[in-house]
């Protein structure tokens, strides 16, 4: 039924666009058209741009068919496999450590992402200019253009170091930052690079320095995150609502969706994945809005899901799977491409330029702001825990997503391959390296013993611990904290206590109507 209705309103609902049927001639276009309607003998036939041929390969055009064939849509990416990558970083976030240390990891992704991104540009245009007075450089590449590969390259993945940090029970303050750096680090180099393609100087030179189009990719950057970030909370809450109202097994005479657990997982999954087509549809990013939808769900939506669901989706793992499985196609992809993209352009100048800019770019980005965070913290990050984050400083799945999407000038495809030589490296010699890096460092591991002893706690231990996480947590997380227990809990999910004995006497009945059963 959704699919026909969704198929009348596309094909009766949507107004038809006509061509301009006009002849022109080929060698007064500057551009190819990417759809080309081609009457012959009365009997039109629609083209459609597959892409460019250099002249050295125009005989080797069935291979080059193949070789096309292989070549991923980097829409997909984006619309298919980073969504579940990113839902599982948000549904999966451990709570109690991550506010701990919010202001640090809040820190570390927007102020740090944009030092990098802008550190790296500058030092990127220093070596553009260098390659044109050697006359290494064939082509046109502008500074908008440096700066798109500081956001790109400023996208951290340390995938396989949190891995090995899991495995061995590394410090769990040291975990938290390098994985809330690294989750809201992609969702704001994604935005940066937008903003940056956004930035449209007016007058002759459309690649010159402009302070009104500066502050508009400012305003994007903030009007594009705040409006995902909303979008991705808002909707985390209705499906919360709708749980609570749908999925409620202490309500039998109202709905018996909960006797279908199957049921009940896929619609939690597909309104996940919706808010990431939603956000997408209204011109924010998806990414940032499916990672705070999955942050929400976690609070709120899993604690009114019946017993079989919540153990598909956190205890069986099912995001995991998937998180894992879209990862790992895009890890073999990236060595695909290595061979099969047929645009290369590796300039061995600009190669170690990048890695030198990504060096200086990340020692500016940790040691300077652990400097400054530390004068108000209570527990310190130490010089150990500062070098281990500059050494998992690694490079992935986002930031080469971020660089395939567009390869069609000289400057971008020498961007996309320096960034598959810089993921490589990153994640071969870097990763492969971090448990001696621990060693080296004498970063605390956690035995097996402890947290078993963790794992049997008691309810009364496990209340200390919630409380203790409240008391060392950031401060912004401290102000929200009592506002969310005695009022959105309730309302939301059926936990935290009544609304009888939360909000004033005159509230009574209202507090009555939105209160569960099951919280008494």
């Amino acid at each position: 039924l959704p699919g026909l209705i969704v198929g009348v309103i596309l094909r009766y609902g949507t107004p038809s666009t006509s061509g301009h049927d006009k002849p022109f001639s080929c060698s007064q276009e500057s551009r190819p058209f990417t759809t080309l309607l081609v009457n012959v003998s009365g009997k039109f036939f629609e083209y459609t741009l597959k892409g460019e041929i250099s002249p050295g390969k125009i005989h080797n055009v069935e291979q080059n068919d193949m070789l096309r064939k292989v070549t991923f849509d980097p829409e997909v990416f984006f619309n298919i496999l980073l969504p579940p990558i990113i839902f599982h970083a948000g549904y999966s976030l451990k709570k109690r450590h991550f506010f701990r240390n919010l202001g640090s990891i809040l820190a570390y992704a927007f102020l740090g992402t944009a030092v990098s991104c802008f550190i790296i540009g500058n030092l990127m245009y220093g070596v553009v200019k260098l390659m044109k007075l050697v006359g290494q450089l064939s082509g046109k590449f502008y500074y908008t253009d440096c700066l798109l590969f500081g956001a790109i390259i400023s996208a951290t993945d340390p995938v396989t170091v949190l891995a090995i940090f899991n495995e061995l029970h590394a410090d769990v303050d040291l975990y938290a930052l390098l994985f809330g750096e690294s989750v809201l680090n992609d969702a704001v180099a994604i935005v940066l690079s937008s903003s940056i393609v956004a930035y449209q100087p007016t007058g002759e030179n459309s690649h010159a320095f402009d302070a009104a189009a500066f502050f508009k990719s400012v305003g994007v950057f903030l009007g594009i995150f705040s409006g995902s970030f909303m979008m991705g909370a808002v909707t985390g809450v209705v499906t919360a609502l709708i749980s609570f109202l749908m999925f409620n097994p202490f309500r039998p005479d109202f709905t018996k969706l909960h006797c279908f657990p199957l049921l009940e997982t896929a619609l939690f999954f597909l309104m996940s994945w919706s808010t990431f087509l939603l956000a997408e549809a209204c011109g924010f990013t998806g990414v940032v809005a499916v990672l705070f939808c999955g942050i929400t769900q976690a609070h709120y939506t899993y604690n009114n899901l019946s017993v079989e669901s919540r153990s598909r989706t956190k205890q069986a793992r099912l995001f995991e799977v998937l998180h894992f499985l879209a990862e790992n196609f895009i890890f073999s992809y990236m060595g695909l491409a290595l061979f099969t993209f047929q645009k290369h352009i590796f300039s061995p100048v600009f190669i170690i330029g990048a890695f030198i800019a990504i060096f200086l770019g990340r020692a500016a980005h940790i040691y300077p702001l652990s400097f400054l965070l530390n004068l108000g913290r209570r527990h310190k990050i130490s010089w150990n825990f500062q070098h281990m984050m500059m050494f998992s400083g690694l490079r992935g799945a986002m930031a080469f997503a971020l660089a395939i999407r567009d390869t069609a000038t000289y400057s971008h495809q020498m961007m996309f391959s320096t960034t598959l030589l810089i993921v490589f490296f990153t994640v071969w010699i870097v990763g492969g390296g971090t448990t001696p890096m621990l060693s080296w460092l004498n970063i605390r591991l956690v035995c097996s013993c402890m947290l078993q002893k963790c794992h049997f706690s008691s309810g009364s231990s496990a209340n200390q611990a919630q409380n203790r996480t409240k008391q060392e947590s950031a401060w912004l997380f401290r102000l929200w904290y009592s506002f969310d227990h005695n009022y959105l809990k309730p309302i939301l999910t059926h936990s935290g206590p009544p609304l009888t004995t939360t909000l004033p006497s005159w509230c009574g009945l209202i507090a009555r109507c939105l209160t569960s059963p099951q919280v008494y």
